[in-house]
């Protein structure tokens, strides 16, 4: 529970009257109401860098906000990714939680805007990316798409997002007991991916499935 010192008395946000407001928009102090959870700081932070949340905190701000009963300005997005933004406003360092990846927080930081964030998780993913092709933690991931003959083209001008094209299969594979219906094929598609999620991924699949996928990865 947010609580503040006002005339030396503590007082507890959730006692607050729902048609008053405790911060004045001119003050120093500032509320944001993130996700239906309160974040306080000062208006001298979200002003570090040029960007949504330092243009929202001006004092005669182009943004149009609605702000809650508290006087929280009401920000739709995800709570624990804007404890990350608003901790690297603070000090300039980018610090995850064990839960928290870094694509969570370049999708947050560029909804705020924040350029060196930005660049920064970038950066750090191509390293991380680096390290697990170095270390081996990266493979391939297959998938298996049905699709009919029309169908074929436009499936692949939309692959997209770092998936490959593998194979097209049209008939039975010698030793398969599956008969394909005249007029459809399955699409072989793969992705490099971590192994811990292909492993993942691997357990929802149908038998058949998998053996495609392991003749796949022979090819």
């Amino acid at each position: 529970m947010l609580t503040v010192e006002e005339n030396s008395e503590t007082v507890s946000l959730s006692n607050i009257d729902t048609q008053s407001k405790l911060f004045d928009t001119k003050g120093d102090w500032i509320l944001l109401n993130v996700g239906g959870r309160h974040f306080l700081t000062t208006r001298s932070t979200l002003l570090k860098e040029e960007s949504f949340l330092g243009r929202l905190c001006q004092s005669e701000s182009d943004l149009k906000t609605d702000v809650d009963a508290k006087g929280g300005y009401l920000i739709d997005r995800d709570p624990n990714y804007f404890n990350v933004i608003l901790n690297y406003l603070r000090h300039g360092k980018l610090i995850l939680e064990a839960n928290l990846v870094e694509e969570g927080v370049l999708e947050e930081a560029e909804f705020y805007n924040i350029q060196t964030l930005i660049e920064l998780v970038k950066e750090r993913i191509r390293e991380r990316d680096k390290r697990k092709m170095d270390d081996g933690t990266a493979n391939r991931v297959y998938r298996v798409m049905q699709c009919k003959e029309k169908e074929i083209t436009q499936l692949m001008s939309s692959l997209s997002d770092g998936w490959k094209f593998e194979q097209l299969i049209g008939h039975s594979p010698v030793g398969s007991s599956y008969i394909y219906p005249e007029g459809e094929f399955l699409c072989i598609v793969s992705k490099q991916y971590d192994r811990g999620l292909r492993e993942e991924t691997n357990a929802c699949l149908s038998p058949r499935v998998k053996i495609l996928q392991e003749r796949g990865s022979r090819m």
